[in-house]
This record gives C-alpha cells, sequence and structure tokens, in this order.
C-alpha cells in the first residue's frame, strides 16, 4: 500500500508546542504537509506568553528537512484566532487541514467553581475552537471547497469526570459544533471529525497514574493524521484514541416505548423499555433523531 502524504497540503495547529499537538505536526511536516505550529506558551492554566515552545517546534521540523511557520496567538478572541489562519494564508496561500487542539485546565468542583475558572475554559476550549474554525472557514468553504477538521473533546465531555464542569462543558460542546459544521461542509468536501485523546502531557502526566507510561501522544497521532488526509472516508463522527487503542464514539438512540396517549404511569411502568439497548440507532441528524417516533408510531 502507498504511504499516506501531504504534499502540497497546509496544515494549522493550534497548541502544537507541545505533546498531541507538536505530535500531530511533526508527523504531518514529515509527509510533506507545510504546518502553522501555533502556540500561545502559556501554563496549563493559560497564563502567561512565551515564543519559546512553537519557535522549537518549527525548527525540529525545519533541522528534519520539512516545512513550518510559528504563531503565537490565542485561540480565544475572534481578532487573535483569524491571525492564526492569516499566518497560514500569508506564508502558504492556503488552508487545507485544521487540528484544533489547544486547551487549558482549571479544574475545580462544581460548588467551589468561580466565574472566571468556568469562562477561562469556556473561551479556550469551546470559544476557541469556534473562532479558529470560523477564520479557516471561509477559505475552506468559499474558495477551497475542501477542508479537513479534528476538533479536540475528552472523554470527560462525553462521559463526565469529577471536579471538571468548566473542561467537560466545552468538550461536550465541542461534539455539538463539530456535528453541525460536518452537514453544513458535507456539499464543499470539508469533513469534520472528533478526536477524544487519552496521552501523557504538561496537562495530565499527574492524573494518570500507572497508564502515564505507555500514554505516548505518537499514539494518538495516528488516527488524527488519517482524519485530515484527503482519503478520509467520514464525517461527524467521534474517535477516542489511548494507548494504541482506537475506537469509535457514538452517541445512540434506543426505539424506546411508544404511546400515543402517554401518561406519567405509562412512563413508570415501562421504564425498563424505554431505556433497553437491544435495539437501536446512532443518528446523522436532529431530524434522524425525530425520524424515530415515525418509525414506532408506524
Amino acid at each position: 500500500m502507498a504511504e499516506l502524504r501531504y504534499d502540497g497540503k497546509v496544515a494549522v495547529i493550534t497548541g502544537s508546542g507541545h505533546g498531541l499537538g507538536r505530535s500531530h505536526a511533526l508527523t504531518l511536516a514529515s509527509r510533506g504537509a507545510k504546518v502553522v505550529i501555533n502556540d500561545l506558551g502559556g501554563k496549563m492554566d493559560g497564563t502567561g506568553t512565551s515564543r519559546s515552545a512553537a519557535d522549537e517546534v518549527v525548527n525540529e521540523i525545519k533541522a528534519k528537512g520539512g516545512e513550518a511557520v510559528a504563531n503565537y496567538d490565542s485561540v480565544a478572541t475572534e481578532a487573535s484566532a483569524a491571525n492564526i489562519i492569516k499566518t497560514a494564508i500569508d506564508a502558504y496561500g492556503r488552508v487545507d487541514i485544521l487540528i484544533n487542539n489547544a486547551g487549558i485546565l482549571r479544574d475545580k468542583s462544581f460548588k467551589n467553581m468561580t466565574a472566571e475558572e468556568w469562562q477561562a475554559v469556556i473561551d479556550v476550549h469551546l470559544v476557541g475552537t469556534m473562532w479558529v474554525t470560523k477564520a479557516a472557514w471561509k477559505y475552506m468553504y468559499d474558495e477551497q471547497q475542501y477542508g479537513r477538521i479534528v476538533n479536540t473533546t475528552s472523554a470527560a465531555g462525553v462521559f463526565g469526570n469529577f471536579g471538571q464542569t468548566n473542561y467537560a462543558a466545552a468538550k461536550m460542546g465541542i461534539v455539538g459544533m463539530s456535528h453541525v459544521w460536518a452537514q453544513e461542509g458535507a456539499k464543499r468536501n470539508i469533513k469534520v471529525n472528533v478526536l477524544a485523546p487519552g496521552a501523557r502531557t504538561r496537562m495530565t502526566e499527574d492524573l494518570l497514574g500507572p497508564l502515564a507510561e505507555q500514554m505516548h501522544p505518537e499514539l494518538v497521532t495516528p488516527i488524527v493524521a488519517y482524519l485530515v488526509h484527503e482519503e478520509c472516508p467520514v464525517t461527524g463522527e467521534i474517535f477516542s484514541a489511548a494507548g494504541g487503542r482506537v475506537a469509535r464514539i457514538f452517541i445512540g438512540a434506543c426505539l424506546g416505548y411508544y404511546n400515543k396517549n402517554l401518561t406519567l404511569e405509562d412512563v413508570r411502568d415501562n421504564f425498563a423499555k424505554i431505556e433497553d439497548m437491544t435495539d437501536f440507532v446512532v443518528p446523522r441528524s436532529a431530524m434522524e433523531e425525530m425520524g424515530l417516533l415515525m418509525k414506532v408510531a408506524g
């Protein structure tokens, strides 16, 4: 089988000065992509700035014969996010691939979480993903009629995790946005998928315990690289990747219980059938989920 390459493609990867983003960048660059290395250079909580992280990855790529430029903007505002994409356009004239990877942590139990801790995480993860994608969208949708986007969610967002109300809300919001973008981008050959990664990074190394030794970022990158390749066969999907395991995550709907004169007592008496997962579907849109009513109602 031929090697998958990205010759002629331009990739923007946010938060790529460390960890997962760095791994994604090195892989794409090694296979021919021109890469914008975006990193604010802050601490894990989002405070502070530094150019060294992005510069080091750019230098590493160039030393191996690849092409890359650095960008140091935050993803969290419309203007700074637009400048990230502008860096790609100014340097290479297009943007084919976007990997929204930037993130911070402000973990706190719900009862102790402050408004600032909530907003900071929402702004970087959810709003940042939206603004960077919005800036890239006009090139992918209007000019190129081509694009590959991977947005980063988390098991904490899909399944929940103690002390991460802000993070989980942002990460599940990213799933919802991605499903919409997959639908809206389909006719212009823009494919949008979602990654739920598990890897040893600055954000997680103190949380993984004994698993940390096998949770290499390089074991997550292969699924990301495939999803941003022109051969990618899917859109609107969620994938879990950690420690060498890759698997689809899906949101399904059971057929449930139907009664055209439904009452409170009907719900009580048929609750097991309402929860029965023997038969379920994975809707591709809100309208498909609504179609289950037509199915069970005959």
